[in-house]
């Protein structure tokens, strides 16, 4: 094939830093533009980006010409950054080491456009560990607690 052709639809969520709430309303809207900025420039559309007080869960597009390990590294660490400017409350901002992405179905990506728009009303009924072993179970990732919280 003289081409190559590549629609790999991603939801990816990442946590703060043992979990600290430091995603306030002050800061949310900015910081899920500026991880969104991130991901264009490196060539992976942002679909939707939201989350919670803890954590964010975002939808994009792959691009062909980066590794998921790389659009995380350059989304974790450029926003680490970012938000240590934005004041003396996020000084010790930090995201935690690890993160989840899994591959969603064309088919699938408004449910999931529609479930990151509602994380807050999730997340008044459910804690982001009983989501993010949800997550793990219907996905068939196995995983150890013991190194998944910190």
């Amino acid at each position: 094939m003289p081409q190559s052709l590549v629609k790999n639809y991603l939801h990816i969520v990442f946590s703060t830093k043992y979990r600290q709430k430091l995603i306030d309303s002050a800061i949310e809207d900015e910081l899920y533009m500026y991880l969104g900025g991130i991901a264009n420039n490196l060539g992976c559309i942002p679909i939707k980006i939201g989350g919670y007080q803890d954590h964010v869960h975002m939808l994009c597009l792959l691009s062909k010409n980066i590794t998921l390990a790389t659009l995380m590294s350059k989304l974790k660490a450029n926003s680490s950054k970012w938000m240590k400017t934005k004041g003396e409350a996020y000084r010790n901002f930090y995201w935690q080491n690890g993160y989840a992405a899994f591959s969603v179905k064309a088919s699938e990506v408004d449910v999931v456009i529609k479930y990151i728009a509602r994380q807050k009303e999730h997340h008044s009924r459910k804690t982001f560990q009983d989501e993010f072993r949800a997550y793990m179970v219907s996905n068939k990732i196995e995983f150890d607690e013991r190194y998944v919280w910190d």
